[in-house]
């Protein structure tokens, strides 16, 4: 039997140990140095340029502008009714059709009141004859003239009682108060029609007015006869123009606005009563501003945002100078289309940069790459897909 001391035993053991130390200790000795070389190459190397689109800065001239939103507004419009109930006998209008003033539109039953119509017609005229008569008579002195006054009482009280009777069947006779277009009929033949129940509406729809509201800082600056622009989301493509007509004198002592109506032509009956409208009036003459996109300028919590590319003294591979993008903070004004007004931060003749921002951060490298430009319209149209 073979007998193993501990020192056989130990010696393999310790061989072992310094097997592993080693091996791991040229793993981690690797990864120190694979570490130390790519932050010595990344160091040395730099980031990789960023492709970016730019454009100079430049004054444009900038018309300024108040934006509102408004509420279409019928120039006339009623519910039309009657005055006194009864039976519709006939209806004479199409509804949606366009009237004018004075056509008939309801005839209620009439037939009773012609009737009596009829009787007091006749009793006027017995009147005015017994009159005439009794005139005659007075000249020769055969009556007295108080009978001659009691004829001409009863004579005026008779033809006031065919002018009643007239006007009750005129107003049995429903017609258009103005031009305009109808609605949609609510009534038929052969209904009982009361005071107050309508039978159609009636608006007139060319000129239309447009309500709209403005603060009481911009009062100043909106006169009588000022042009006004609106749209609607109805017809996104067509613009609609009209002017100031009436100011309120008064403001609404709970939001301090004050109440504006602005007249619109509407031949074409696009616009219709009760629509919602973006108003815009010009409130000047145009004066000249620095305008970027709106692409162009990056808004977060702590201010407005652009990148303005500088030139350094260092030169590239090619000999050109290396062109680097600063983080520039500015002051942004109106709004109009896909342009931005600048108030403050920038200069005319500063390349900014106007797409391509989220690659980059302050002292980034940039190359210019304009094939692809972002919108920059003053007043773009939507377009139809």
């Amino acid at each position: 039997m073979v007998e193993w001391s501990s020192d056989t035993m130990k010696k393999p053991m310790l061989i072992m140990l310094i097997v592993v130390v080693l091996l791991f200790g040229g793993i981690f000795g690797y990864k120190i140095f694979m570490g130390r070389m790519i932050s010595h190459y990344m160091a040395t190397m730099g980031a990789p340029p960023v492709y970016v689109s730019a454009m100079d800065v430049k004054y444009y001239n900038w018309q300024p502008q108040l934006k509102a939103a408004g509420s279409l507004r019928a120039v006339l419009g009623v519910n039309i009714t009657t005055e006194l109930a009864g039976m519709i006998r006939s209806i004479h209008f199409v509804p949606g059709s366009i009237v004018k003033k004075g056509d008939l539109l309801v005839q209620l039953d009439i037939d009773p009141d012609t009737a009596q119509l009829h009787t007091l017609q006749a009793n006027a005229e017995l009147a005015a004859i017994v009159y005439k008569r009794d005139s005659a008579q007075l000249e020769i002195h055969a009556i007295s003239k108080a009978t001659l006054d009691s004829d001409d009482a009863n004579l005026k009280s008779t033809l006031a009682q065919v002018a009643q009777q007239t006007a009750i069947i005129a107003q049995k006779t429903i017609r258009a108060p103005f031009n305009g277009r109808l609605g949609i009929s609510a009534v038929n033949p052969g209904q009982y029609l009361n005071p107050g129940d309508k039978v159609t509406m009636l608006q007139t729809l060319d000129p239309i007015y447009a309500d709209f509201y403005v603060p009481q800082e911009a009062l100043a600056s909106i006169k009588i006869g000022q042009p006004v622009n609106l749209t609607v989301d109805t017809f996104p493509t067509l613009r609609f123009t009209g002017v100031i007509t009436t100011v309120d004198p008064g403001l609404d002592t709970n939001v301090r606005n004050v109440q504006v109506e602005a007249t619109i032509p509407n031949p074409q009956f696009n616009l219709a009563p009760g629509m919602f409208a973006a108003v815009t009036v010009n409130t000047g003459k145009p004066v000249p501003r620095l305008t970027l996109p709106l692409s162009a300028v990056s808004f977060n919590p702590y201010g407005e945002v652009v990148y303005v590319i500088r030139k350094e003294t260092s030169k590239d591979k090619k000999k050109e100078p290396i062109l680097v993008a600063k983080e520039t903070f500015v002051i942004t004004g109106e709004k109009r289309g896909d342009q931005v007004s600048i108030l403050q931060g920038l200069k005319a003749g500063d390349k900014v940069v106007t797409s391509g921002q989220l690659k980059l951060k302050n002292g980034s490298v940039v190359i210019i790459n304009n094939t692809i430009i972002p919108a920059n319209n003053p007043a773009p149209t939507p377009t139809d897909e």
